[in-house]
């Protein structure tokens, strides 16, 4: 006889959230924002892009993650020689029992950090695709669920670094979040390298513990997905999605699924907030993480040198934000 869980308060959602915290600082310092922004992702059922030049602690940063969960984790190194199958898994021929059985890759798990994911060719990449937005995969004709908990963190090296591919725009779609790790600032690093530890900076260095189970982020996406959102928050959402079509520097604008992708994100900085509701703050601090990703700059902004970030700051600018 199963027992269902009493539905999460704010109260209680934000004390998870703060024990998340609280466990990944232990060992990521002078990333707050950053971490913040992978919590939101994590509980608007996003799926998070780090891109940063190494030794960042991208890598460090999603398995701290899933060290303080007692969900399931799968990493996935992407290299240049990397087949779909050694993602998916492969169903291979038993001869005592004269079937194939499906041998099950990586992805089959809850927390997936995709290494480098821009160090494989596109064809690997776009084995993330049903994945990412479905939840489930098919191999050879059968479809596997992979379960809600299913989150993805991905990270790569900037662009411009040797051995680099950039990702299919369908790819980049489904992330939620591109976000741009740095180093961190002179008191921090100086607060990393004092800890001592012998190795990999960040390696051997605390003892994370697991303040969250299944239950919970269940619970916490729950809470998150009961929070509403004023009209005037989804006008104001969408005319900025519609203003990334139209500007005269973007080529190819933000679609239908990053508009919906935002207001879920807003839905879930919210609830980390406190608040059962939204502000217009809530999406101007995630318009850009939401969106660098997702638009094309036309030939105009290149010969510029204008970033999408300068792009989108310029829409968000011009963009008057309800009251």
């Amino acid at each position: 006889m199963s027992t269902e869980l009493a539905p999460m308060t704010l109260s209680g959602f934000q004390q998870l959230a703060e024990a998340l915290r609280g466990e990944i600082r232990k060992v990521i310092q002078g990333q707050d924002a950053l971490i913040d922004m992978l919590l939101v992702s994590l509980f608007a059922r996003g799926h998070c892009l780090l891109e940063g030049p190494p030794g960042t602690a991208k890598t460090l940063l999603a398995q701290s993650l899933s060290q303080v969960s007692t969900l399931a984790f799968g990493r996935v190194q992407f290299t240049p020689d990397l087949m779909p199958g050694d993602v998916l898994g492969v169903n291979l021929f038993n001869f005592q029992t004269g079937e194939f059985r499906l041998t099950r890759g990586p992805i089959f798990t809850d927390i997936l950090l995709a290494d480098e994911i821009n160090r494989a060719p596109p064809k690997t990449q776009s084995a993330l695709l049903q994945a990412m937005n479905e939840r489930e995969v098919t191999i050879d004709g059968t479809t596997y669920p992979l379960g809600e908990a299913f989150f993805v963190i991905a990270t790569q090296n900037p662009i411009e670094q040797h051995g680099t591919y950039p990702l299919p725009e369908a790819q980049l779609d489904r992330f939620l979040f591109k976000l741009l790790v740095d180093f961190p600032d002179r008191d921090a690093e100086i607060s990393i390298l004092s800890r001592g530890t012998r190795g990999p900076v960040g390696e051997g260095r605390a003892t994370l513990s697991s303040v969250m189970d299944a239950a919970a982020l269940a619970q916490g996406h729950a809470l998150v997905d009961a929070i509403r959102l004023e009209d005037s928050i989804l006008r104001y959402i969408v005319d900025l999605v519609r203003a990334t079509r139209s500007d005269g520097e973007v080529l190819h604008g933000a679609s239908t699924r990053a508009a919906a992708a935002l207001a879920g994100a807003v839905r879930a900085r919210a609830a980390l907030d406190g608040r059962d509701y939204a502000l217009p703050d809530d999406v101007q601090i995630l318009f850009l993480p939401a969106m660098r990703h997702r638009i094309v700059l036309g030939p105009t902004a290149e010969i510029e040198g204008r970033s999408p970030d300068d792009v989108l700051t310029t829409i968000l600018n011009r963009q008057d934000a309800p009251r």
